[in-house]
């Protein structure tokens, strides 16, 4: 049973900085194997979700990289950082004068970790455990880092996505070269290289395209 989930993070990750963005401090893990069998014995479980929160994904880096250098895109207004993971983006937007940050996550332990992440770098950020798809939106500027990354997965969120757009946000996604990310109806805001490791990744660089998600196109 999950007793201390801050603890937990803070005995198995380290204190570091994004490559792309070193602004920003984290609980990060260096290797992906040990935090997930330490994760799973501390859960008691076999076969879990990857511990998605312990690394700054190329997605979340390139988009706080945009929201500092462009703080105008969050500046005053409501932002949800969706599936947050470590809550990289959610704190950016927090530096860059958003009115209000939420950090949805349905693992508690990424939840536990974004809280821990905004309060080293003194923001307020507020964690939403759950899954949000399927709430009206109540949202200015949406992101969403690295989510297409299976079928499953874009299938539930895509077209909620869209009408979020539909409804009046601006919702990005921001697409390392994953299979599932939607071909049509995306308007493109900027691309940025992001270093990563091939402890994550099959390279040692990652072009992240970062763009808008359109109301007016069936997602695949």
């Amino acid at each position: 049973m999950v007793t201390d989930p801050e603890a937990f993070i803070r005995a198995q990750t380290a204190v570091a900085r994004p490559a792309l963005v070193p602004e920003i401090a984290l609980h990060l893990a260096t290797e992906i194997t040990p935090i997930w069998q330490a994760t799973e014995a501390w859960l008691g479980a076999e076969g879990i979700e990857p511990p998605f929160w312990a690394f700054a994904w190329p997605g979340s880096q390139a988009m706080a990289r945009l929201i500092l250098d462009r703080p105008a895109h969050a500046a005053g207004r409501r932002v949800l950082d969706f599936a947050a993971g470590c809550g990289l983006a959610a704190i950016a937007a927090a530096r860059a004068g958003a009115a209000l940050v939420e950090a949805a996550e349905i693992d508690p332990l990424a939840i536990a970790a974004t809280r821990l992440n905004a309060a080293l770098n003194e923001v307020a950020v507020t964690a939403v455990a759950g899954d949000v798809v399927g709430a009206p939106c109540r949202w200015d500027l949406i992101l969403a880092g690295d989510v297409c990354y299976e079928a499953p997965m874009t299938g539930h969120i895509l077209p909620w996505l869209r009408r979020m757009a539909a409804a009046g946000a601006e919702v990005w996604l921001a697409d390392p070269g994953r299979a599932y990310v939607p071909r049509e109806g995306l308007q493109e805001l900027a691309r940025l290289d992001v270093p990563t490791t091939r402890e994550l990744e099959d390279r040692e660089l990652r072009r992240v395209t970062v763009s808008r998600l359109l109301p007016d196109a069936d997602p695949p």
